[in-house]
This record gives C-alpha cells, structure tokens and sequence, in this order.
C-alpha cells in the first residue's frame, strides 16, 4: 500500500482553502501536510482545523520541510512564477492553479525551472475534467461527429470582481484571468490557433475602462486546420453563472453546458421558471476535485502531467493575441 503523498498548499484564498479541505478529507492517496498564506488568521484557521503538520505565512519555510512531497500553488497569479521556480528549486512536484502567468517571459521561466529540476508539473485548468467535457471529448475521438469545424464556447460570470481585481495588472485582463479557460478548450477540442480578432468594451460598467479593461468581448479564432471559433467573455451574466461551449463538426454538433442548477421546474399561470447555476464552485465542484486525483494518481503511479507547462504558454499565446487584437483592432497572429 502507499504512503500518502505529503501536499502543502500555498495561497488559502477560497479556491486554495477548498483544496485544502479536499486534500484533507476526500483525497485518501495524499495527506494535508502543510499550509501557507500570507494571513496569519487564515494560515492558523486551517492548521488548527486540519492539524497540519507544518504552517507559516513564509512559504518558503514549508518548502524546507523535508517531509513534504508536493506543493500546490493557489497565490494570487502574479505570484505563481515565484512560488513555482522556488517549489522547483526544493525539488517538490507542484500543481500549479490557472493561468500559469500574466507575463510570457515569466512563463517560459517557470518551464525552464520545473525541466532543469526534473520536478513533476501539472497545471490547472479544471474544465478538462469536467463530466460534460470529458464525455465531449470521448465522442470527439470516437469520430461521433465527423471532423469538427467551428468551436463556440461562451463564459458569463453573474457579477464582476472588485475593480481593483480587475486591473490587469493584477488579473492580466479579461482575456488572461476569464477568456484563459475557453482558449485552452479550443486548442484541447479543436487543435492550435492561428489567428485571433477581438472586440470589446466595458459596457455595463465603465469603472472597468478606468483601469484598462473591458467586461464584454468577442474572440474570433482561425485554427490551424482552418477550422474556425468564436468565444463570448462577459462578467455581466447577472442572471447566474454561465458555461457553454458548442463544437460543429461535420456529421453531428456536441453542446456543453446547462443554466438549470436543480432539476426542478416550477410551473404557474403563465410562467415557467427554475433556478440558475449560482457560481463557479457550484458548476466545477466535481472537476475541481478530479483534477486532484489525477494529480495524486499521476505522482503515486508515475504517469504524466495531463496538462503541462506547454498548455499554459499555448493557452496565454492566444489569451495575450486576443489582448492585442482588442487594442490594435486588428486581426493577431497567434505566434
């Protein structure tokens, strides 16, 4: 039998503090063994609850703990660089939350320091082990729909963050911290992207333009194949948080996604309503945690990273592409 596989999580923010709760309580192939956040009060809350064996707001003190196995990095993005080559350094595998940065140069940093350490790697973009997509992929392969052709993929979220978030100094944008999921699916469903053209403006808010951002935008890709796609980015969907993708192929059309949270209609005079999908823990709640078991069963059998350092480069290509093409107007090469 294994040993569970020591994990140390860095960044206990809402996501980070859920993922420590998992590797406490649902993950029995790993162990919660260490936590660190920059709050005292948040790093002491979830040492005391979970008895970890080590905590501290530094994390490159955990990293010295010679016991600890892996470390999992839910900072802020503007810190994954750091914690990734450092985690590298101490020669701990590392899961690494999405996107992998907000700068390029920085990215290819981080993938020059896990390949000269050897370290295991694995990034976390979730929607790949969602049930839904999965199963899309599944028929994709299986040639259910022919060749695919044209990819939409829409994401809503039902309200904005705080404007300070929003500066992409600290989010990297639209197209980085929100877009950065859909353009992973349409290279993972579709293959490389060539070319991008955006539009968009801050519409429902123009508090967002003030700080350089937009919180409405269109995306047309060109594949290489010459396919083509559309992705649709709003932070304004107000009536819940909506995911959609839809991929055309030629004998067949697969659609991913659903508003309806519960099944359950409720019909009276002339009206039929049901509730909506309220957030994206509630939507990817069973994706975020199977990416962390194929994460524990990677290390434990010594299988590769599913997602690499080189589908966030891809992935951050296209979402910087479509930043640029939102700002020259013109159509961006993805390369």
């Amino acid at each position: 039998m294994h040993t569970p596989i020591n994990v140390g999580v860095v960044g206990l923010g809402r996501l980070g503090a859920l993922y420590a709760r998992h590797f406490a309580t649902r993950l029995p192939g790993a162990r919660l063994h260490a936590v660190s956040d920059v709050r005292a009060d948040s790093t002491a809350k979830i040492a005391r609850e979970f008895a970890v064996a080590c905590a501290d707001t530094d994390y490159r003190r955990i990293l010295e703990d010679p016991d600890l196995d892996a470390v999992i990095v839910m900072t802020p993005t503007k810190l994954h660089a750091e914690v990734v080559v450092a985690a590298a350094a101490a020669g701990k595998a590392i899961f690494c939350e999405k996107p992998l940065s907000l700068d390029l140069d920085e990215a290819l940093a981080m993938k020059a320091a896990v390949t000269s350490a050897g370290v295991f790697f694995q990034l976390g973009f979730m929607r790949r082990f969602d049930r839904a997509y999965v199963a899309a992929m599944r028929r994709i392969r299986a040639g259910d729909i022919g060749r695919p052709i044209v990819f939409k993929s829409s994401s809503r979220d039902q309200f904005p963050p705080p404007i300070d978030y929003l500066n992409p100094v600290n989010s990297g944008g639209l197209f980085i911290d929100m877009g950065i999921h859909d353009f992973d699916l349409a290279r993972w469903f579709m293959g490389e992207v060539a070319t991008v053209h955006s539009c968009g403006a801050a519409v429902a808010d123009p508090r967002i333009a003030e700080v350089g951002d937009v919180d409405n935008a269109f995306t047309t890709l060109r594949f290489e194949s010459g396919a083509i796609g559309m992705v649709s980015l709003s932070r304004n969907g107000i009536y819940g948080y909506a995911i959609h993708t839809e991929i055309v192929g030629t004998e067949g059309t697969l659609q991913i996604g659903y508003d309806r949270e519960t099944a359950l209609l409720t019909m009276t005079k002339d009206r039929i309503s049901h509730d909506t999908v309220p957030g994206f823990l509630e939507r990817f709640d069973q994706a975020y945690l199977s990416q962390l078991e194929d994460f524990v069963e990677n290390l434990r059998s010594g299988r590769p990273a599913p997602v690499t350092c080189d589908d966030g480069i891809a992935a951050q290509r296209i979402a910087l592409a479509a930043t640029r093409s939102l700002h020259s107007g013109a159509t961006e090469s993805v390369s």
